[in-house]
């Protein structure tokens, strides 16, 4: 007799099947995949946002523009999104093969590669973020000990602009950061159906 997923033998001591960690496993693959997806489409729009944020202002019969290319925390943080761009589609692609293929991961190797570049990007993005952010309160505020001047009282298009490209690459590194903990869990799984194939065997 099953109630729940959950067997009891002849010494009635109870067995637990496997159909709830199969469930589990798919709703991770979804999650991943969405998750990827998000990324992906994120990380892009943070990078053209950045890129593409340019504005001019006439100081003294001067023209100042002011791009990304200014601050290099910025050029860092385009950088970073392009990375994890481009990184994101290949595990999207590889995401929809092995759901088409009905396994989670391929091997120990590939399961390792996914989760070292899992957290590599997320601490790329991170500290691409922290610096970009940082450069961002230096130019809203200013240092006066510095005599460093408030850049977006001047520039108050190209700060909002910058903020948009921030803000969505902050939600990129913190979806990096779960994803990391993903390909943790499915590192574990699979060395944990190794174990269950080899305890069966014997």
């Amino acid at each position: 007799m099953s109630y729940l997923g959950v067997g009891v033998s002849p010494g009635n001591v109870p067995v637990y099947h496997g159909n709830n960690l199969n469930v589990i496993d798919r709703r991770v693959r979804v999650t991943e995949l969405v998750l990827r997806c998000v990324i992906c489409g994120l990380a892009i729009l943070g990078a053209v946002l950045i890129a593409t944020d340019t504005q001019v202002k006439v100081i003294f019969s001067i023209e100042k523009t002011a791009k990304f290319t200014d601050m290099k925390a910025l050029v860092f943080l385009v950088i970073a999104n392009g990375l994890a761009a481009a990184y994101s589609l290949v595990q999207v692609l590889r995401c929809i093969l092995s759901m088409i293929r009905g396994s989670v991961l391929f091997n120990k190797p590939l399961a390792w590669a996914i989760f070292s570049g899992d957290q590599l990007m997320a601490y790329l993005t991170l500290a691409a973020v922290a610096a970009a952010a940082q450069s961002a309160v230096f130019a809203k505020l200013g240092q006066t000990e510095l005599q460093w001047m408030k850049i977006c009282n001047m520039y108050g298009k190209f700060c909002n602009q910058v903020g948009e490209g921030i803000a969505s690459s902050l939600v990129v590194s913190l979806s990096m950061i779960v994803l990391s903990g993903i390909s943790a869990f499915s590192l574990f799984r699979l060395y944990e159906n190794n174990s269950k194939g080899k305890g069966n065997a014997i």
